[in-house]
């Protein structure tokens, strides 16, 4: 039987014609207060109707050393997302796409009419360059940066940045930044949020060696 969640369009009372949608791709390895607060800004801040939670069958830049299976991953996201409009979906590993931009792709696809804009950390804007085909990337969606503690700054002067420096939409024109044509994108200087996976990882190995219980 399929792991994944029913067709999307069912889940959020959207058609195939219509709507914004938020995509937060991730490994979730766990999920964590820090996903939730992006997504909650995100609904916000961008006027969407919906946040999609990818859970990633392996990201490519990841061991799969300390990786949980992808059932216990998409299981913390689903306990995480507590909104009726975030979604936690394992759907990549029905699209069979190993890489983000050919899972845009397979979306467009698939939702023909729904305005698409992708979610991710400043953390993750710094290393995008190493993402395959990344430019591709940025010119099939817009895409929307949040804050990260640490990663900020150095993100805001990177190479994706400065690449795409005339692409840049204002915050304040962030509620259409889903009607823009790629490559655009957005930077939110929201408040920043501490929690990460690998600390909650470190931090459960650290309670089962002291015969405590396991995040």
């Amino acid at each position: 039987m399929s792991r994944l969640i029913p067709h999307a369009p069912a889940i959020h009372g959207l058609g195939r014609r219509h709507g914004r949608i938020g995509l937060l791709g991730g490994s979730f390895n766990p999920a964590h207060e820090g996903h939730l607060h992006i997504s909650l800004a995100a609904l916000r801040l961008l006027k969407l109707d919906a946040v999609w939670w990818l859970v990633s069958p392996q990201n490519p830049l990841k061991s799969a050393d300390a990786m949980a299976p992808l059932e216990a991953r998409k299981a913390s996201a689903v306990a995480m997302a507590r909104h009726p409009r975030i979604h936690a979906t394992d759907i990549e590993a029905a699209l069979g796409t190993r890489y983000t931009v050919d899972t845009l792709a397979a979306l467009k696809r698939r939702f023909p009419g729904v305005y698409f804009v992708w979610l991710m950390g400043a953390d993750n804007l710094l290393q995008l360059p190493r993402w395959a085909r990344w430019q591709d990337l940025a010119g099939s969606v817009p895409i929307a940066v949040f804050g990260r503690p640490a990663y900020s700054i150095r993100a805001m002067l990177g190479k994706v940045t400065q690449r795409y420096a005339r692409n840049r939409v204002s915050a304040m024109d962030a509620g259409q930044l889903a009607y823009r044509a790629p490559p655009a994108w957005a930077f939110f200087p929201i408040r920043l949020h501490t929690a990460s996976s690998t600390a909650l990882r470190e931090a459960g190995q650290v309670a089962a060696l002291s015969g405590g219980s396991r995040l």
